[in-house]
């Protein structure tokens, strides 16, 4: 069937519908399907409403993040728009139900301490100190604009004062510490003995016999791989690289030589006045004029900034703006920055967002290098670029011939193509060119395994796009027994060797506990390697994890010992006898060790505090999802 509608697509029919699809879009736009209506919000939390705008925007970060978390890895139905939506919108809604808590609290982040964050942020900074031009690219890397930055930092700053006051309204008592350094700074005295696996292994090798029994009692263990082996062709960037004229080169590098990167550049710092509410015109005024006397006065111009320009992001670092070739800040302010001197201080100039006063700082000129420097860069750029929209093109011609052919010849033939021929591949295949997870998905998909049909164009990291098609499935069959008799030779010495040292070792525990013989001298009679720990802690390092896990799991020595054994994941058996328990006390461990103890048990209760409060403002909630 699906054969079927793949051709079908191709018909005239088809594609007249295709075309009133792509119309009825453009003139209403897909948000209409997609987010249900015309509606302007999809829920309200309180009264208060989540837009269509809203969900969009933590979904796409959801998705962000996951592909930046899982790589290569990531499963195509983790990116499922309706699984990430509805994972969205409780998050929206839990936030807007705790910030709504935070201001019922009269909770809030003031200007200034808004500006001091911001400008304190390590991201943002360049040789330690503030840098406006890094801030604004960072944050149209990430998608903000200033503004919806600051809000949304406000508002995690508002969320980290209620969660760090729920945290701080619970603390340990005095009992409760008592209680868990009873228990965390218990002490515990143990002796133990290792019984080596090696040294059952050389007696416990089986007969011929016992193995074939065995081999064909366990066949499924001895099962071949699963395999496919694949034809393929496959699209790089390098495949479409081409010698570029001397001509584009000129070009580019005229295009490079007029770049802002040689231009002059002025380094600006300013101080930005805004007419506050309710502030009258001669009040602002007046705060110009008060500027203006200081510097005329001689004070320092960053000292001045710092102390009264409206501008938080820049005041903290005497009002420095950063470098503009002429293309960074309004028209007004550049062509105030084009006729002042260095160190000079120009008249008020006015912009939409207020009066600035300005002063260069630094201007620096800069000279480019010649062609033949610049050539080498130039020339890969050029290839480059050519090259991918020449793949691009190409990779779509790709996706439209393997779509409707029902193997990989005629694209290859129509494409200049190489069909290539893959060795068996496995469904967790580690090495070789096709041992690419979102390869292995399609190559063992019911569409290529099953029905035959050629791969989607596979689009992989460093501009390569693949293709696959089945040519044999290599389903699995069990191996002969020769090719497996030393894995099961192998097995079942190590089977039989594991059944004795467990005798051996029950054989130990009861002589200890019995009294015949201590542990001391039961491992120099046999020869094992033994030891001896006093006042050992839960945090131990000295003593092996399961030995210490083992001994602390017991119960306390009543009439004498207490003895058991555990055996390791190496295959080692230990034989370990307790002989003292003694309780912890809180006034034994030292100041930092109590206070970090009662931090950790206070901030366990926050935590607990913090769920049961965002529970309580869902119970009494009034949510409504349209």
């Amino acid at each position: 069937m699906l054969q079927d509608i793949r051709k079908s697509t191709q018909g005239t029919t088809a594609k007249i519908v295709i075309g009133l699809i792509v119309v009825s879009f453009a003139l209403f736009g897909i948000e209409s399907i997609l987010l249900g209506g015309g509606g302007s919000s999809i829920a309200e939390v309180n009264g208060e409403s989540v837009s269509p705008v809203e969900l969009q925007q933590a979904v796409d970060t959801q998705r962000r993040q996951l592909i930046a978390m899982m790589g290569d890895d990531l499963d195509p139905q983790m990116l499922d728009e309706q699984r990430l939506s509805a994972r969205a919108l409780e998050g929206i809604i839990n936030r807007k139900l705790v910030m709504q808590s935070a201001r019922d609290l009269g909770l809030t982040i003031s200007e200034a301490e808004l500006g001091a964050v911001i400008a304190g942020m390590e991201q943002f900074q360049l040789d330690g100190q503030f840098s406006p031009e890094m801030y604004k690219s960072m944050l149209a890397s990430a998608g903000y604009t200033p503004a919806s930055f600051k809000l949304a930092l406000k508002d995690d700053l508002v969320l980290n004062q209620l969660r760090a006051g729920l945290s701080g309204s619970d603390f340990a008592t005095p009992s409760e510490l008592a209680l868990n350094a009873r228990i965390l700074a218990e002490q515990r005295d143990i002796r133990y003995l290792t019984i080596p696996l090696e040294s059952f292994l050389s007696t416990s090798e089986p007969g011929g016999d016992e193995v074939e029994a065995w081999y064909r009692a366990n066949e499924e263990r001895f099962m071949s791989p699963e395999t496919v082996e694949l034809n393929y062709v496959e699209m790089t960037l390098d495949d479409f690289r081409q010698p570029v004229a001397e001509r584009d080169i000129e070009e580019e590098y005229r295009i490079e030589v007029d770049s802002y990167q040689y231009q002059t550049e002025n380094r600006v710092a300013h101080i930005l006045l805004q007419r506050a509410d309710g502030e009258t015109e001669a009040e602002f005024n007046g705060r110009i004029e008060a500027v203006q006397a200081a510097l005329a006065a001689g004070e320092d111009f960053a000292t001045v900034a710092a102390e009264r320009s409206d501008d938080l992001g820049s005041a903290s670092n005497g009002g420095d703006l950063g470098f503009s070739a002429g293309d960074a800040f309004p028209e007004e302010m550049e062509e105030a920055i084009a006729s002042l001197e260095v160190n000079t201080i120009s008249a008020p100039v006015v912009t939409d967002a207020g009066t600035h006063i300005l002063q260069v700082t630094e201007r620096r000129d800069s000279d480019p290098p010649s062609l033949e420097e610049l050539r080498p860069t130039l020339e890969a750029r050029l290839q480059e670029r050519e090259a991918r929209v020449a793949l691009l093109l190409a990779v779509e011609k790709l996706r439209d011939l393997v779509f409707t052919a029902s193997s990989l010849a005629r694209p290859a033939e129509e494409l200049g193509l190489e069909v290539q021929r893959s060795e068996p591949v496995s469904r967790d295949q580690q090495a070789g060119p096709l041992a690419e997870a979102a390869i292995l998905r399609a190559a063992f998909s019911e569409d290529v395994l099953e029905l035959g049909h050629n791969s989607e164009v596979i689009e992989l990291g460093g501009d390569r796009f693949v293709a696959v098609h089945l040519h044999r499935h290599n389903k699995p069959e069990l191996q002969p027994l020769e090719a497996v008799r030393e894995e099961i030779v192998a097995a079942l010495t190590r089977e039989r060797a594991r059944e004795q040292l467990t005798r051996a070792a029950e054989e130990a525990v009861a002589a200890v506990a019995a009294g015949e013989e201590t542990v001391e001298a039961l491992a120099l009679r046999e020869g094992y390697d033994w030891q001896v720990e006093l006042g050992a802690r839960r945090d131990n390092r000295t003593v092996p994890g399961v030995v210490l896990q083992r001994a602390f799991s017991l119960p306390s020595p009543a009439s004498g010992p207490v003895v058991d054994y555990v055996l390791e994941d190496s295959g080692d058996a230990r034989v370990l006898e307790l002989v003292r328990v003694e309780a912890g006390e809180l006034a034994a461990l030292p100041v930092e060790q109590q206070r970090a103890l009662s931090q950790r048990i206070g901030g366990e209760f926050g935590a607990v505090l913090q769920v049961e409060h965002e529970q309580q403002l869902r119970d009494d909630a009034d949510i409504s999802v349209l």
